[in-house]
């Protein structure tokens, strides 16, 4: 390895870690140190599967790495990302941030204090439909979008909101900024105890509305945007990667023009890209620590009407 190349470590190595892991160790500007996981046979496996070290605490990697990718439960993120602050170490963290928004604060608060990368694992802003929306997207007056899969008993730790919602809120508040001026929701638990179905509609200041749905019991998985302005609809399939946008025919013609753009790539890779890059330079990451904050906020907000909605009812 060169003297330039960036010692990574990752902390949790279930279905998410394991890809990071697997990812950096074949990425040339990093060397992948050791996995953390407290599952020890798993650990172990991933560990020989990408060469490198098994770890049984994230601790022991202090002092062995300059960052890290946290991929563990939300309830230990908090604990797990101030520790590896404390010790002068980059995180990229995976959404949601933590599980209060005080504890996000007080991660920010010490990731600048200490000078530190702190980049939030919302992994759509890296999806190729959003980056083909450069010098297209002006003022949207609607968006509306849908976050759908079928009940995989994964993610439960958090309700629907924290686990599917959470990345379109981020994306939304990115493009129209985080002043809010209402909030309306409904949403239920159904296969679990959390909430699995859940519908927002956000009026921004400025006046622009956005509907947002996610539910994790739906017959297939849908990841999907529409955003309404004056002169345009786009229309954004995260999973095909595309953006078709619907114009007014040219010339003041009746009909509309349709042209569609696909800008397949690794969103993952390109997110790790990133944070290795901003590790290298000190520079702010894509996708701040007050960004992941704002977006928990909101999140929080949405759940809170849902909650005081079903105690009504009950």
């Amino acid at each position: 390895m060169g003297s330039d190349t960036i010692k990574v470590g990752v902390v949790g190595v279930g279905y998410l870690g394991k890809i990071h892991a697997e990812k950096y160790a074949r990425m040339p500007e990093a060397e992948l140190v050791a996995v953390v996981d407290i599952d020890k046979g798993r650990c172990q496996e991933v560990a020989v599967h990408t060469g490198c070290r098994p770890l049984y605490s994230h601790r022991d990697l202090l002092g062995q790495v300059d960052a890290v990718s946290i991929a563990v439960p939300t309830c230990s993120h908090y604990q797990i990302a101030k520790d590896f602050f404390l010790g002068g170490i980059d995180v990229l963290l995976e959404k949601p941030i933590t599980s209060t928004v005080q504890e996000a604060q007080e991660l920010n608060v010490l990731a600048k204090e200490k000078g530190l990368i702190f980049q939030i694992g919302h992994l759509e802003r890296f999806n190729g439909a959003l980056a083909s929306m450069n010098g297209v997207l002006k003022a949207p007056l609607l968006i509306e979008s849908y976050r759908l899969s079928p009940f995989s008993g994964r993610g439960t730790d958090v309700d629907v909101i924290l686990d599917l919602m959470i990345h379109d809120i981020d994306i939304i508040l990115n493009i129209l900024g985080p002043e809010i001026e209402g909030v309306e929701a409904v949403g239920t638990p159904f296969c679990s105890p959390q909430i699995d179905v859940a519908h927002a509609r956000v009026l921004f200041k400025g006046g622009c509305v956005a509907y947002i749905s996610a539910s994790r019991i739906a017959p297939e998985r849908v990841r999907k945007m529409v955003i309404l302005q004056k002169d345009s609809y786009l229309s954004v399939d995260y999973i095909k990667q595309s953006l078709i946008i619907t114009r007014r025919g040219e010339g003041g013609k009746d009909g509309v023009q349709t042209d569609e753009i696909v800008h397949e790539r690794d969103s993952l890779e390109v997110q790790l890209t990133a944070f290795l890059q901003s590790v290298r330079e000190r520079t702010p990451p894509v996708v701040t620590g007050e960004d992941g904050q704002r977006a928990l906020e909101v999140a929080l907000q949405i759940a809170a009407v849902i909650d005081n909605a079903l105690k009504d009812r009950s």
